[in-house]
């Protein structure tokens, strides 16, 4: 019995002395004690957390080398691997958690709509039901500041640029053509349906440089990943028809939409002030697959549209009006795979292809263009750690474009180029704390067609001001070649340059959010020629200069005011331009000074009824009065817009919606044509460009057939 006591004893003298200390204390960066954190050796359950000073104890019986874990909410984890004998007294200093959803976020310069952004300014439903926008994500993002009201073209013009300084982009690969044709004084849409989008990012400057060929700005369109059931999407409208199908399997989705729009029934019981000899008509198609694979996933995305129509519109210098055909047929194809190489890389790779084509017969002119566009991207992200991310890449654009031309006295004169850009990028994220974060980067360009290397560095950085605001500078070098209308006819010129200068403040609470921007940009090499258009024998260069500086403000509220939300944005612009024809620098007649837009939802729940609002107004645009000395010497009246829409709720699944644009019937004027002669009194003569309607009505069955009996299309209208 005695032996078999001291047997015990010395086993439990040598487990005690096999036993570890393992203690220390841990801090913030601040030096101040982190009460509660826990601490551990991986893979056993030895372990202790942190009293109100801070300090930790505890034994184990491991010996060797062994990996200590140290964490806590918000803040990164501590890792140290190292012999226990030596794991006492530690001090350990734990540094704040950038990732966290208070963190600090480089917002200078860009909106960002989507489920995985930290600040959302629009939600992707917006796009669809704001008032005035028609089911349009341009219609709706011209309702954010740094836009301009061009209510007669329908593109987006961006902080004094015009709208040929935008570019789109969808899952990261450029669109070459995104608007669908259209003639004079009659706004275009966006060709893309916002139905299969969850995620839009609209930088108004001071972009990435993982982007080019804009001057002014870049929207980025993403499809949706992943469809949450199988479903069909039916919609019966006073313009035409829509049809939706999503089919989904274990690893991989297929969603079509399908689209007939004809304005003949419209035009029949609504005045026009076109002369319809055969109306607009469309039809659409769209398809985007996913396939995941064990390390990604892959998009195939696909759309084409077709468009015609015939019409004659009123001319003052010429009685019987003027003649004006479209036939256009448009394909679009993009293909992308972002994948993960390993716990720190990843990569992404995309390839798109657009063939537009498009005759037009003008007066006694026919046009017929044709235009080839790829563009190749690969990018790799390295996630050195949570403070650090890398990005590098490269891309190839290369642009085929060919035009006949005939009229009276010119028979099929073809005209035509090759542009072809490569380019390199790369860029770094760099988080000092969750206050403080950089990126910075820099983008090199080589344009075939004009022998001529560029380098643009950017740079944009953030400060977080308190637990709900922040402050952001960017700065950025951006270039851009002419466009096919100056290309066709002349390749011997340079690339055309802007600089962006961005302040940019943010607060962000429950449910509302508060912008102002003030920024400036510098244009250089701007393209000039002597005629009225754009011609083979006008005589062109690069000596355009321009401005453009302002401030933008915006403001959202979803929480004062029960199931109301509403967003308001003001824009101020001062700009003025030396280029194309102009004689002197001046405002371009694209221009506002003044922008405001007010957009209001309201959700009613005995009514099941979802009503809304948009107004938008906006300062008289610059036109040239020949009767008056000067260019660009006048100004129009300002531009006023109230639309409303309502969405009512038949059942779950059937919708019955109907909206108005101007419903107050403003008169509003785009500008003036003058004669090309003046009178017998030498006074010019000029007619007031009005739109083709004043007031646009749209009224539509939308119903949907899903596995949850739920679903509908309230979403997307």
């Amino acid at each position: 019995m005695k032996c078999i006591l001291t047997s015990i004893i010395i086993l439990i003298s040598i487990q005690i002395s096999a036993q570890k200390t393992i203690n220390g204390t841990v801090f913030n960066m601040k030096n101040n004690p982190i009460v509660g954190a826990n601490i551990y050796l991986e893979g056993t359950y030895d372990g202790s957390t942190t009293d109100e000073k801070g300090r930790f104890s505890f034994t184990t019986t491991e010996t060797g080398t062994q990996t200590l874990i140290v964490s806590f909410l918000s803040y990164e984890t501590f890792t140290m691997v190292g012999d226990v004998s030596y794991m006492k007294d530690l001090v350990v200093k734990l540094r704040e958690d950038v990732n966290t959803l208070d963190a600090v976020v480089l917002s200078a310069g860009t909106f960002s709509a989507g489920d995985h952004s930290k600040v959302n300014v629009l939600k992707p439903l917006d796009v669809v039901t704001t008032a005035s926008a028609l089911g349009d994500f341009v219609g709706a993002l011209q309702t954010l500041p740094g836009t301009t009201t061009v209510a007669e073209d329908g593109r987006l013009f961006v902080r004094g640029g015009d709208a040929n300084e935008t570019q789109i982009f969808i899952d990261g690969v450029r669109v070459f053509t995104p608007y669908t044709p259209t003639t004079n004084n009659t706004p275009t849409r966006g060709r893309y349906s916002p139905f299969l989008f969850d995620g839009i990012t609209f930088s108004t400057g001071g972009y990435s440089a993982e982007f080019g060929q804009a001057l002014s700005s870049v929207l980025l369109l993403n499809t949706i990943d992943e469809p949450d059931q199988e479903k069909t999407d039916i919609g019966v409208m006073s313009v035409g028809a829509t049809l939706g199908n999503t089919q989904k399997w274990e690893k991989s989705a297929l969603s079509v939409n399908a689209s007939y729009i004809n304005l003949a029934p419209y035009n029949a019981i609504s005045s026009n002030r076109n002369d319809w000899i055969k109306p607009f008509e469309t039809v659409s198609g769209e398809a985007v697959f996913r396939k995941k694979t064990n390390a990604g996933l892959f998009k195939l995305y696909g759309a084409f549209d077709t468009t015609n129509f015939e019409l004659i519109q009123e001319d003052i210098n010429n009685s019987e009006g003027v003649h004006f055909k479209l036939d256009n047929n448009n394909v679009y194809i993009n293909g992308s795979y972002q994948g993960v190489l390993n716990d720190t890389w990843t990569l992404f790779g995309g390839v798109s292809y657009t063939h537009a084509r498009n005759h037009f017969d003008f007066i006694e002119r026919t046009i017929k263009d044709t235009e080839n566009s790829v563009h190749t991207k690969l990018t790799f992200k390295n996630r050195i750690s949570n403070r650090l991310k890398l990005y590098f890449g490269s891309e190839y654009f290369a642009t085929n474009f060919k035009e006949n031309y005939s009229d009276t006295s010119i028979s099929n004169t073809v005209y035509g180029y090759d542009n072809n850009i490569a380019a390199a990028f790369a860029e770094a994220d760099i988080f000092i704390s969750k206050k403080l974060a950089f990126k910075s980067g820099l983008r090199g360009e080589y344009s075939a067609l004009f022998k001529d290397f560029t380098l643009a560095p950017r740079l944009s950085l953030a400060y977080k001001t308190s637990g709900k605001s922040q402050v952001s500078l960017a700065y950025g070098h951006f270039y851009q070649n002419p466009s096919s209308h100056i290309l066709k006819f002349n390749q011997t010129l340079k690339t055309q340059n802007t600089s962006h200068y961005i302040f940019n403040y943010q607060y962000n609470a429950d449910k509302r959010l508060f912008r102002a921007e003030a920024y400036y940009k510098a244009y250089d090499h701007l393209v000039k020629y002597d005629t009225e258009f754009t011609n083979f024998d006008s005589h062109y260069n690069n000596e355009g200069t321009g401005f453009a500086k302002g401030i933008d403000f915006f403001w959202r509220d979803s929480k004062s005011i029960k199931s109301f939300d509403y967003w308001l944005s003001y824009s101020f612009l001062d700009t003025k331009r030396n280029y194309k024809n102009y004689p002197i620098k001046s405002q371009p007649n694209f221009a506002n000074t003044h922008n405001l837009s007010v957009v209001g939802k309201y959700w009613i729940d005995d009514w099941r009824s979802q009503v809304g609002f948009s107004y938008a107004l906006a300062s008289g645009r610059t036109y040239t009065n020949p009767n008056e000395p000067g260019f660009l010497n006048n100004k129009t009246k300002p531009y006023n817009s109230l639309s409303i829409n309502w969405a009512y709720l038949i059942s779950p699944q059937k919708i019955l919606y109907a909206s108005v644009n101007n419903v107050l019937g403003f008169k509003n004027i785009n500008g003036y044509q003058y004669a090309d002669t003046p009178d017998l009194n030498g006074h010019f003569n000029r007619r007031a460009l009005r739109p083709a309607a004043d007031q646009f009505f749209f009224v539509g069955f939308f119903w949907t057939i899903s596995e949850d009996k739920k679903s509908n299309q309230l979403d997307n209208l």
